[in-house]
């Protein structure tokens, strides 16, 4: 049984590396100290050309857990991604339901995290505009990294992981 298929031993970077090498995913990785903040993220990562992501840990009225990832920079309405995506009321989910269905800490949620999702318990939300920007950013399942990924690959990672995400248009940025 792999780190990722044992709820008890969350995925590790290098895990995620070789994972993503064997299903034939070109990554880039910068290594820097640990950020918390997308301000914090912008200082440490220097020139990195592309988009860079944020990502919101959410669960729903109903009790169902959201992944959504969108572009650093953008401000998310959630009660209108809720009704758009016929979810209800969004709230943050704990720190505590995070670790348990992601495996990682607050400050580290990444679209990688999904690779500890075995039970598919996550549904996922990317933004349409991100996803139209060619390379994009986030966290290796560590916030002392940022990790360039081109767009259509990401979404082929999701897959893999067993996920179908929900493209979402938010509107212009």
């Amino acid at each position: 049984m792999t780190p990722a298929e044992d709820s008890a031993a969350p995925a590790t970077p290098d895990n995620l590396f070789a994972r993503l090498a064997a299903l034939g995913i070109e990554t880039e990785t910068r290594w820097h100290a640990p950020v918390f903040t997308v301000e914090e993220a912008q200082a440490a990562r220097g020139e990195m050309p592309g988009v860079h992501c944020k990502c919101l840990f959410l669960r729903d009225k109903r009790g169902a857990m959201w992944l959504v990832v969108v572009e650093e920079n953008r401000r998310v309405d959630l009660k209108a991604l809720a009704a758009r995506l016929g979810a209800g009321r969004f709230s943050f989910g704990s720190a505590d339901r995070l670790r348990r269905h992601l495996g990682v800490e607050p400050g580290t949620v990444t679209p990688f995290a999904l690779i500890n999702d075995a039970a598919h318990e996550v549904r996922v939300a990317l933004d349409a505009a991100m996803l139209a920007g060619g390379a994009l950013h986030y966290h290796p399942l560590t916030n002392a990294a940022t990790t360039r990924i081109a767009a259509k690959d990401l979404e082929r990672f999701i897959a893999a992981c067993g996920h179908r995400p929900e493209i979402v248009d938010l509107g212009p940025i």
